[in-house]
């Protein structure tokens, strides 16, 4: 029970000794670019996107742990024909579309000279949307859910500040589309370069 109650008293701990002086902190913004693969249960056939983002983390040096916001976007998009029973068969436009907003610590291992491999996880905010169109009419459904997300990956610092690397994620959140019920989660790996202070 101690040592449970030392982890929670950590943050509070270094929170309540933060400086204002820009010299203690350190973080790395970097932009991602990548893939995620959602249930193709849910979602087939638009089912893996391409997805773009700006992952962010900052801490005081003294921490543990950093602060982490990361926000993702994905799309796909896939051309389907329907059959419809004496009326022929018509062209569906289809989209899938997700947002996500992670917010969490992630752990950065700053010891080794250019490499920094991190973990990190938290609370995830997901919206999801799906969009179709046919014969020029529009019908679409969007939903936001809350889950968790979890990463691990590295990077390579190059001259002190630039940043290039790699990471996998895993994010989960139930939304309702046109009532039925669905993961808007999935895996996500990619590639990362940034900046880093």
């Amino acid at each position: 029970m101690s040592i449970v109650m030392c982890w929670l008293l950590i943050p509070g701990l270094a929170m309540s000794q933060s400086s204002s002086n820009p010299d203690d902190w350190t973080g790395n913004v970097n932009i991602f670019l990548g893939a995620k693969m959602l249930d193709k249960d849910d979602w087939e056939p638009v089912d893996e996107h391409f997805e773009a983002g700006v992952l962010i983390d900052f801490k005081q040096k003294s921490w543990p742990v950093s602060i982490a916001m990361d926000f993702l976007r994905s799309s796909d998009k896939e051309d389907i024909s329907v059959a419809v029973l004496n009326f022929g068969t018509f062209g569906i436009d289809l989209e899938g579309n997700t947002t996500e907003f992670n917010l969490g610590v992630r752990k950065i291992w700053d010891n080794l000279t250019m490499v920094h491999p991190f973990v990190g996880g938290g609370l995830a905010v997901i919206n999801a949307e799906v969009k179709g169109t046919a014969l020029g009419v529009s019908v679409s459904d969007d939903d936001t859910g809350v889950g968790l997300w979890l990463e691990g990956g590295a990077y390579v610092t190059l001259s002190e500040h630039f940043n290039i690397g790699a990471e996998a994620r895993w994010s989960k959140a139930e939304v309702t589309l046109f009532n039925v019920d669905g993961e808007a989660g999935g895996f996500h790996v990619g590639a990362l370069l940034g900046f880093r202070w």
